[in-house]
């Protein structure tokens, strides 16, 4: 077996086309067919691409070698992805308790401190040393789409609708109805199209 057949492998245990991983790579879908056909090679550059983007080493890729102990050994990205999307969740939650038992504006700061925690958890899987990067990436996406913007657009949809009726309005983590109703249903309708269409992209791409 060659790099050509492992590279073809590795794809089709992924569930992603030749153009797919064309697209990944930064190369014509041409380019990924002559590297599974054996007509060519993928220079180093690509190789420790491809190594990192299937979670894998140089040695695998070119000699076939698994070095299994180092595999094992490696952290799994997608646990800091799931321990980082619990803090941000814990945030959101927080802050909503706080406001709702104390009514005070530091509720807010509080939540997105805590979400700054989280996403930093999860940022942590990315940069040492682990495996499954790429699907720890597409985890952490689909639920923080919903969680992460809650707060900032709550605040700045507060800040706005006090500003458009004359008084300052009240930073808060949730959406205050103000001048009227209509505004209120209107950040509603903002927050969860803007969620829903994140969500959708992101759940169509492989990881």
């Amino acid at each position: 077996m060659g790099i050509g057949d492992r590279i073809q492998n590795l794809r089709k245990a992924r569930g992603i086309s030749q153009e797919e991983l064309a697209v990944k790579a930064g190369v014509s879908r041409q380019a990924v067919s002559k590297w599974e056909s054996g007509q060519s090679t993928p220079d180093i550059e690509k190789v420790i691409f491809l190594s990192d983007y299937f979670g894998t080493t140089t040695d695998y890729l070119l000699k076939g070698i698994t070095p299994a102990k180092e595999c094992e050994q490696k952290r799994n990205a997608v646990l800091f992805s799931i321990t980082g999307t619990i803090v941000n969740a814990a945030g959101l939650v927080s802050a909503v308790f706080i406001w709702i038992e104390r009514q005070i504006s530091a509720a807010a700061g509080i939540g997105i401190i805590i979400m700054l925690l989280g996403t930093g958890i999860f940022w942590a899987g990315q940069v040492i040393d682990s495996r499954d990067k790429e699907k720890a990436k597409y985890f952490f996406a689909l639920p923080n789409v919903w969680i992460l913007p809650f707060i900032p657009m709550a605040c700045c949809f507060n800040i706005a609708d006090g500003l458009i009726g004359g008084f300052s309005g009240m930073i808060a983590p949730v959406p205050m109805p103000g001048n009227s109703f209509l505004t209120y249903i209107l950040y509603w309708i903002i927050y969860i199209s803007a969620c829903i269409t994140a969500f959708i992209r992101i759940s169509k791409r492989k990881y």
